[in-house]
């Protein structure tokens, strides 16, 4: 097993979770209100992890200007994406829906690796983009709801 899985497993974990507490809180929080108290809560987490590393004489973080933007990027992306979740649920979007957005996500993803980072076009691969997107698309039919 290579040793990025259980990382990844517990990351999987965590962020369906998320998305179930997201759907949960839609329904009795704003939009706005709600990403804020997702994300600054995040915050105070990750502070919580830096502080841990600092008192446990295992700090190890860098940073570069690049790093930096990137990470302000992200967290952009983050912010905003969470507020559209807000919003998808409060406009009664079904929890089954994220897989598939998700999945929407993964694509993007896929594709960026191969055109910007040079990985592999491999069949599977491919076919993986195509089927996300299909879900997609199958899920703005009527059926879907």
């Amino acid at each position: 097993m290579p040793g990025w899985f259980y990382y990844a497993l517990g990351a999987a974990v965590l962020y369906g979770a998320h998305q179930i507490f997201t759907k949960l809180a839609a329904e009795r929080i704003s939009d706005g209100l709600g990403g804020f108290v997702v994300e600054a809560t995040a915050a105070v987490t990750i502070l919580g992890y830096l502080a841990w590393l600092r008192f446990a004489g295992r700090w190890n973080q860098t940073s570069s200007a690049p790093g930096i933007f990137y990470s302000v990027l992200t967290g952009l992306c983050v912010g905003a994406g969470t507020i559209l979740f807000f919003l998808l649920f409060q406009k009664g979007g079904p929890l089954s829906s994220v897989p598939m957005i998700l999945a929407g996500g993964a694509a993007l993803m896929a594709v960026a690796g191969i055109v910007f980072f040079k990985e592999t076009a491999s069949a599977p691969r491919l076919l993986g983009i195509a089927l996300a997107l299909a879900g997609l698309f199958l899920l703005r039919s009527p059926a879907g709801n």
